[in-house]
């Protein structure tokens, strides 16, 4: 039943047909890494130049993911899914080219693999945002799992490959399959077409998506809490992915074949770990779990200066891979059961940007550091940091977003204005009077916290919480939305149902419903 269970999501016909065409691409993507990487072994020299393909890689996603995810919350996710795999196709023949006429310098190839990664930074949260409309609610944590195991098959399959065909047929060739892997996923898109197309409202300004969606990562305490447990994790774990092409090349004397062998053993780990998953969760809590994966990744970066074989680094890299897979599906798949549907691109965009951003930053760390002390030391150090970083469990764990009502909550009364806004007039002033007895008035306090952060969440720039000086009993609440139109979407589908509960708890210590008025700009 578990293995059921975790295969569930690939019976939805168009859920198959995308992760098989997104694992084509993975294993693409894995060769163009391996066979960057090599090619500047080869040619550099440099621990730091090798180390900052992988900067090169994941730092537009730092740059370009949030507004990328706002044209994902905007726009028909299909089609900017399509348009940049045309164009990441285009990139593709080039680099390709020039390759195989020897036409490759290093500055070259890191700039083409920063434009490739910047096709990569649209994609990645588009996908993720398309997701919950393809499996149902219960899956999506399989469906996560399911993603781990398309992006660490493709971590087992692809560097593997890569090295094989390196070795044979030359750099050229593993990059001319990467752009074939591009054309193959916009093939598939071409080929899907969904239920619905757009996100069904007018879109938002994109200026406005991308400050709202900013507004709501920072006034969502659980979001936050995911994001920093994903950077305590990701900073120190780069450093196995940016130095193992120099554990292999120098300490193990391996050549690109063998370093594809290496990495294959940590995505064969990862796929065990994302199968295993489901089980682990329905033993242990999400904190026992990054707990356990944190502290097994901290030995895992000891043993690699350590052991003194092939074979035993591959022994020790399978593991490495099951705490990866551990703690990036526990992560993914809490952000994607919380965030709504009207934000959940934007929201994943900046999970991304703290992915991306964590390894590139700490690649380009560790590559420096290895060149001034040595690969020992560095994996030293890096060890102590994961160590550092997983200890921080006991006071800011990983929160459990399973049980929280996520779906969209129409409940607020329609307004009934005598004037007639447009959407771009503002900004708003709203305020909703309560009277409240004084035995309740701490505990309506307390509660109306919560609600101050469901308003800031879903629009509003500024909130309020006053006592009428005249009316002791009569408690303010004030917020201010940048337009009319921000204030309709909280109306019309911002809301969910952990705000109502939110709401209504500080509502039921109010004698009566609040009396809501709504101040238009004079100018």
């Amino acid at each position: 039943m578990t293995t059921e269970t975790a295969w569930a999501p690939l019976r939805v016909t168009a859920f198959r047909s995308l992760w098989l065409a997104l694992l084509a691409s993975n294993i693409g993507t894995w060769m163009q890494t391996v066979g960057a990487q090599w090619l500047l072994v080869e040619e550099s020299g440099s621990d730091t130049l090798v180390a900052v393909v992988q900067t090169a890689s994941t730092l537009p996603i730092v740059l370009l993911a949030l507004p990328a995810g706002a044209l994902a919350d905007t726009f028909d996710r299909r089609r900017l899914l399509l348009g940049v795999q045309m164009f990441l196709t285009a990139v593709g023949v080039l680099l390709t080219a020039l390759t195989v006429t020897d036409h490759m310098p290093p500055e070259l190839l890191l700039t083409l693999t920063f434009v490739l990664g910047a096709g990569q930074a649209v994609t990645a949260p588009t996908w993720q945002s398309v997701i919950p409309e393809l499996v149902p609610r219960p899956q999506l944590p399989q469906a996560s799992a399911l993603g781990a195991i398309s992006m660490n098959l493709a971590r087992a399959v692809g560097p593997a490959i890569a090295g094989l065909l390196i070795a044979r047929a030359g750099t050229g060739v593993v990059f001319g399959l990467n752009t074939l892997s591009f054309a193959v996923f916009a093939l598939v898109l071409f080929r899907w077409r969904p239920a619905t197309t757009g996100n069904g409202d007018a879109p938002e300004r994109f200026a406005a998506a991308v400050r709202s969606g900013s507004r709501y990562v920072r006034h969502s305490p659980v979001v936050r809490r995911i994001l920093l447990r994903a950077g305590l994790f990701l900073i120190p774990g780069s450093a196995l992915w940016a130095l193992l092409p120099l554990v292999a090349s120098r300490r193990l004397g391996l050549g690109s074949g063998g370093y594809g062998v290496l990495l294959a053993a940590v995505g064969i780990g990862a796929v065990f770990g994302a199968l295993l998953l489901p089980r682990l969760r329905a033993r242990w809590s999400l904190n026992r779990l990054l707990l356990i994966a944190g502290v097994t990744f901290t030995i895992v970066l000891l043993l690699l200066v350590a052991v003194p074989s092939e074979a035993a680094v591959v022994v020790v890299l399978l593991p490495a891979g099951v705490a990866w897979v551990m703690v990036l599906s526990s992560v993914n798949a809490s952000m994607q059961l919380f965030l709504p549907n009207w934000v959940r691109a934007r929201g994943l965009a900046v999970y991304q940007i703290v992915f991306a951003g964590a390894q590139a930053a700490g690649a380009l760390v560790w590559g420096v550091l290895s060149d001034l002390w040595g690969l020992g030391p560095t994996h030293v150090i890096a060890a102590g940091l994961m160590l550092a970083g997983t200890v921080t469990l006991r006071w800011w764990p990983l929160r459990d977003t399973s049980g929280m009502n996520r779906d969209p909550a129409v409940f607020w009364p329609e307004p009934h204005l005598t004037l007639d806004p447009s959407d771009r007039d503002g900004p708003v002033l709203i305020t909703a009077r309560y009277a409240v007895a004084d035995a309740r008035a701490e505990a309506f306090v307390e509660a109306m916290e919560r609600v101050r952060l469901s308003r800031l969440r879903t629009g509003a720039v500024r909130w309020g919480l006053f006592r009428d000086g005249e009316a002791p009993g009569v408690f303010v609440e004030a917020y201010v939305v940048p337009s009319w139109g921000e204030h309709v979407r909280q109306h019309e589908g911002r809301l969910t149902g952990s705000d109502q509960e939110a709401e209504e708890r500080a509502v039921g210590l109010a004698e009566g419903p609040a009396e809501v008025s709504h101040l238009l700009s004079a100018r």
